[in-house]
This record gives structure tokens, sequence and C-alpha cells, in this order.
């Protein structure tokens, strides 16, 4: 063989086996499947909560005007605190109207004096009449003073009565139980005070505790309660529901209560119903005109299967799930979403209690991937509340 063929030989032979090395490199190279992490869906009852938006207001509220008029001599509180039935709050100048009181008592007494005259008049007179020793029209003058005077007793004490009340009034206290705002008038101005609408506006006075939530919500729903609590064979309608309230700093509904009044009449600008619940407020945190939201219970208990939230992933407008088969392969499982709880999805269709679904490594799988499970539980060491929230704001 000629010296050239045997160098090209040893040339082709030193190619196939650079060949052969890469291939076997490449092989050697070849990722292994992913590590992905599976758990099968939780299966809990549940109950679907709708949820809305609205405010605090107080059972009770008084604006403390005056009854009498008069200078404006003491105030008997600090502004913002928290008053009970009954403590003093302003007090006006007394001295006229303890003047006036001292008078009608001085009157009743003149009337009371002149009844006992008169009366003894009137006994003379009988005796006299029968000695025929007046006339007839005398001695029924006689009774008519008597009448008088009694009749004088009784208006003199209805003054008494009436000065007594103004000099009463000369203290106004607090009508109910509550936190009394700042105040309006301070002291040595002129209170003007009556029956009439031009009365002096003194303070305001809201009850605390219980304290009401008010919200708005639609007729659709209003009917699905009303048929929900007729299912229960509650009598009331929703009188008496629990709801649950969060505030806008909170993460959880953890506020109990319950519904006390639905309104009469729908509103045909709105197509809303106002309702109403009540709650305990011993430690004040709730204050009237504050937004809060609202959870009112919207389906019978279910069963539902729930998945971790970070599991659900979006093709365009669907919602899919990775979920791994016999054979280790991931495959896309298009699902129906429901509510979340506590981080965790309620799936109303495109699921089995049977499936593993990948919750961990998601964007490390492809569809018809191979991929190295490991099963773990959806939310370990957790208990699952039973309720759902579907978002309503109206």
């Amino acid at each position: 063989m000629p010296t050239s063929a045997r160098i090209l030989a040893a040339a082709l032979i030193a190619f196939a086996s650079l060949l052969t090395a890469c291939g076997e490199a490449q092989k050697q190279a070849a990722p292994p499947p992913p590590k992905v992490t599976v758990a099968k869906p939780l299966k809990r009852t549940i109950v679907d909560q709708d949820e809305y938006v609205g405010r605090f207001v107080p059972v009770d509220v008084v604006e403390v005007r005056a009854r009498v008029s008069g200078y404006l001599g003491q105030i008997h509180f600090t502004d913002g605190q928290i008053v009970k039935q009954g403590d003093l709050l302003f007090t006006i100048d007394k001295r006229p109207y303890q003047n006036t009181l001292d008078q009608a008592r001085a009157n009743l007494e003149t009337a009371k004096s002149n009844v006992v005259f008169t009366q003894s008049d009137l006994g003379r007179g009988q005796q006299l009449l029968r000695d025929r020793t007046i006339s007839e029209q005398i001695f029924e003058q006689r009774a008519q003073a008597f009448r008088n005077a009694q009749a004088a007793v009784a208006a003199s004490e209805a003054m008494v009565r009436q000065a007594e009340l103004d000099l009463e009034y000369t203290e106004l206290r607090a009508p109910i139980t509550g936190r009394i705002g700042d105040r309006r008038v301070t002291i040595g101005n002129l209170v003007t005070g009556g029956a009439g609408g031009n009365t002096t506006s003194l303070a305001m006075i809201v009850s605390v505790d219980p304290i009401r939530f008010e919200f708005t919500f639609d007729e659709a729903s209003l009917l699905r309660y009303q048929r929900l609590a007729s299912g229960s064979g509650e009598a009331a309608g929703l009188g008496g529901t629990p709801v649950r309230l969060k505030l806008i700093d909170e993460t959880h509904f953890s506020h109990d209560g319950r519904m006390d009044f639905v309104d009469n009449v729908i509103d045909r600008a709105s197509g809303t119903i106002r309702g109403r619940a009540q709650l305990s407020n011993a430690d004040g945190l709730f204050t009237p005109g504050m937004f809060a939201r609202v959870q009112v219970p919207a389906s019978a208990p279910y069963q539902a299967l729930m998945v971790p939230d970070a599991a659900i992933a979006t093709e365009q407008a669907r919602k899919f799930v990775y979920v791994v088969d016999q054979d280790n392969v991931a495959r896309q499982r298009y699902v129906t979403l429901g509510q979340v709880i506590d981080d965790l999805r309620v799936i109303k269709d495109g699921l089995s209690d049977g499936d593993r679904v990948v919750t961990n490594g998601m964007m490390r799988v492809r569809q018809g991937q191979k991929v190295t499970p490991e099963e773990r539980p959806a939310l370990p060491q957790a208990s699952v509340p039973a309720a759902a929230t579907t978002n309503k704001t109206d």
C-alpha cells in the first residue's frame, strides 16, 4: 500500500474515533428528568361566601341639645371620652330657674292658705244658711270661692313641677352610654333651649358596643340567600345568619357577627338592597364610619377538591395544572376554578381526588415531559376553614 493511502486510512480511523467519543460524551451529558413536588388534591367540606364592602354605623346616635335657655356654666367631660348613661355633661346657670322655682313655691303656699280660708268661710256659710241668716246666693258665692281656691292650688302645683323640671334641665346628662364627640359650645356662651328647631347643639354621642355594619347586595344574591334560608328551615329569613368581617389592614376574616336586618325595598336606581349585621365591639376597635369587608354564606356545605393556588398556570384565557400520570409523565389538565381559601384554590371541574398535581417545580415542566416526582401533602400541618369567598363590591 502506498504511503499516501496509509496516511489517509489512519486519518479516517482517527476521525471516526473522534466522532464516537463525541457521541458518547453527548449521551453522558443528557440531563435527568427534572424533580418536581406533587400532591393529591385536598378534599374538604366548604361553604361559598359572598364578599361585600360596607361601613360601620352606631346602634344609637344622640345629639345633645339644651331644653332651657341660659348661659353655659360648666362642662363635665373630656372631648372624645366614653360616657355612661346618666353622667353629667353640661350645667347651665341655675340661678334664674331657682328663683322661678322659689316664686312658684311661694305662690303655692298662698294658694293653699286661700283654700283654708275659703273652706272655713264655706263652713260658716252652711250654718248661716241653715239659720237663714244669709241668702243662698251668698252661700253659692262662698262655695265658688272655695272651688276657685282649690283650682288655684292645682295650678300652683303645676307651676312648681314645671319650675322643678326647668331647674333639672339645667343639668344635661348623657341619655345613652357611648363615646361623646368634642364640645361645640364653650363656657360662657348663651345656650338656646326649647322644643323648636333653633336650639343649640352641644355635643354628639354615639353608642360603641354593640355596633352595626351596613352593606348592600344585588337582587340575585337576595334571592339566593332567601332560598338558602328557606331550605335550612329558618322562618326569620336572613335574620341570625352568621357573617365574618375583616378590616382594611387585616388579611383574614376574624370578626364574627350576625345579620339582624334586611331592608324591605330594593333600590330602583341601583338594583341593590341594604343589609345590616350586628357584632360585639367591647374593645372599641370598630369606629362608626369605618370601612370593612364582610362575608355572607352563599351556599349549603359541599365537598370540594382544593390545590395550592401556586399550582395554577395560565394559558391565555384558560387555567390548567400539571398532572403526573403513572409513567411519571407530566400532562396538562384544564380546570375550572373556584374560590381561594388560605392559598388553596377550589377546583370545581377538571380534577379527581386521585390525581397527582405538580405543586412545586412547574417552571421546569413541559407537556409530555418525563419527571421525577416527590409526593408531599398539599398543605401539611394546616387546617382548612370551611368557607370560600366570592368577591363582590356592590
